[in-house]
This record gives C-alpha cells, sequence and structure tokens, in this order.
C-alpha cells in the first residue's frame, strides 16, 4: 500500500532590504563622541564671530608638546595672509584644537579653516616622523570642525574665557611646566591685552626669551574688540564650565 504523500507547510520567507528607515539600518555608530553632521554649512554674518573646535585622532597622543606647537604655530603664520579670515585667538588641548575667529563670508570662513588645518596636519605629521623615527602621513584632525556664532557680548566674554582658560578646565594648569607661567604657553592669551590682572597696564603679559606666540589678528568685529566688556573683565584664573 503506498504511503500517503507528505504535505509541505508553505513557510514565511523574509527579504532583507537595504537602507530605508528601519530600527538598526545604516552604518553602526562608532563609540565615543557624537561626529559632526555633514550637512550644508549656513552663511555667516560678518559681524558675529565665531567659536571653532576640531579635535584629532587618538592615536596622536597630546598635542600639547614643543614640537606640535611649532608645528600649529606655522600653520597660524600661513593662514594669516589668507583673505577674509582671521584668527583672533586660539588653544591648544590635548586631543583638540579651539579657534576664534572672523570670517567676511561662509566661503572665505570655509577656505581659510581648511588652509589652517590642511597646513598643522602637514607638519604634525612632520613633528610626529621627526619624534619617533616612523613616518606618519594621512589624516589628523578627527571630524569636520564645530562652530558656534556668537550674537551678544555675554556669549564673546564666555568663549574668549572658556577658550583662554580652557587649560585650567583640563588640569594643564597644574603640569609641571606650567608652574610659573599666569596665562597657558599653548595659548594666544599671553598676547591678550584685556585680562583683569593687567589693569591699566598698556602692554600684555612678556612672554619668557626664546618663546614665539601663535600668529593671531587684532579683532574687528565690534563684539570682540569692545562689545563683550560691556559685561565685565576675565580673570586669567578663571575656571571655565562646560559650554
Amino acid at each position: 500500500m503506498p504511503r500517503p504523500r507528505k504535505k509541505h507547510i508553505q513557510q514565511a520567507f523574509e527579504f532583507r532590504t537595504h537602507g530605508g528607515k528601519r530600527t538598526g539600518a545604516g552604518r553602526p555608530r562608532k563609540s565615543g563622541r557624537p561626529r559632526e553632521p555633514h550637512g550644508k554649512r549656513p552663511e555667516i554674518n560678518p559681524r558675529y564671530p565665531l567659536h571653532l573646535t576640531t579635535r584629532v585622532l587618538p592615536d596622536l597622543g597630546s598635542l600639547r608638546k614643543r614640537d606640535i606647537f611649532v608645528a600649529i604655530r606655522a600653520a597660524t603664520i600661513v593662514v594669516f595672509q589668507h583673505p577674509g579670515f582671521r584668527l583672533i585667538h586660539a588653544s591648544i588641548q590635548s586631543s583638540h584644537l579651539h579657534l576664534i575667529a572672523e570670517g567676511d563670508s561662509k566661503e572665505t570662513l570655509s577656505a581659510g579653516v581648511q588652509v589652517f588645518l590642511s597646513c598643522a596636519a602637514k607638519r604634525i605629521n612632520a613633528a610626529i616622523s621627526r619624534r619617533s623615527g616612523r613616518r606618519r602621513r594621512g589624516k589628523v584632525f578627527d571630524d569636520r570642525y564645530h562652530t558656534e556664532v556668537m550674537t551678544n557680548p555675554r556669549a564673546v566674554r564666555h568663549t574668549l574665557s572658556y577658550v583662554l582658560n580652557n587649560w585650567r578646565r583640563h588640569g594643564e594648569d597644574r603640569a609641571w611646566f606650567a608652574v610659573n607661567w599666569k596665562v597657558d604657553p599653548y595659548s594666544s592669551g599671553l598676547y591678550f591685552t584685556d585680562w583683569a590682572e593687567l589693569g591699566d597696564a598698556p602692554w600684555a603679559y612678556r612672554p619668557r626669551q626664546g618663546y614665539f606666540g601663535l600668529m593671531t589678528w587684532l579683532p574687528k568685529t565690534w563684539l570682540l574688540r569692545v562689545g563683550w566688556k560691556l559685561t565685565g573683565t576675565i580673570s586669567n584664573r578663571e575656571t571655565p564650565g562646560r559650554a
């Protein structure tokens, strides 16, 4: 007697698709800080100064080394003559750079920042190569630079203190080399003439022999020249909080 035919039950088959708005779609997010979105940058108003922040790759180690400072200083000299872009202040921290800048337009700002970062990256790679004896090439800065527009005196005063006193925020003022420095030597703070501690003195702090600071512009915008002073002075002993 023949066996009865086995009945097959249709199984549901899920077709996998790529992309689309669904849970888990897209490239997996890397751990760590969120990345700067790659959207179109807005137009800028030349009346308002800008606070720019850019981070470096973790494998570079700390940027607060003498040869790295010299490399970044060379980049400030190169970009000094770039039309429509003015670097007013800068601060070099272990893993990132803070810049305060003025731009005549979105295009001149972007071009100036790219010139600065490109020159800095090339010279940082060269400095690391000389120090380690192994040639380093390629990417230095981890992501797009972040931009904050300062539109009022209080925001400018906060940012000046945040950038120039940033070494106190990260505890770098307690390092061995900082014992006799009143302001961060890895910033443009040495040439900032409006520290509260200077009083009415017409000059800034005198640098040590052999020290050559970052090349920066005097501000042209009203907010950076005099506007921020309406909200009070800035002490070089301030420890800025989280921005």
